[in-house]
């Protein structure tokens, strides 16, 4: 998988795209940041959810639920706790 980095705007995390299963992705790694950094680099990322095709995937050191509160109903989000205990939360517009 070819990941690049890109720019996104108020961010203070790096970003990388890349392409799987005919579907745009958006990642960034918040495991290793403290309260609210993770928090606005995900508000800031679901700006890049332009279409049903595209994906924000986010690292966590645990689950945001704060986070669910403030991302827009039209987003869905999956959940899933990897083998180093970060959570990956995978963000998508609903169809």
């Amino acid at each position: 998988m070819n990941k690049k980095p890109v720019e996104v705007e108020g961010t203070t995390l790096p970003f990388y795209t890349y392409e799987k299963d005919d579907l745009i992705f958006y990642e960034f790694d918040a495991s290793a940041c403290t309260p609210p950094e993770p928090m606005v680099n995900t508000i800031r990322g679901l700006s890049l959810l332009k279409t049903t095709s595209h994906r924000l995937v986010g690292i966590y050191f645990h689950e945001p639920f704060p986070l669910y509160e403030r991302i827009p109903i039209t987003i869905l989000h999956d959940v899933k706790e990897r083998e180093d205990g970060n959570f990956e939360i995978t963000f998508y517009k609903e169809n």
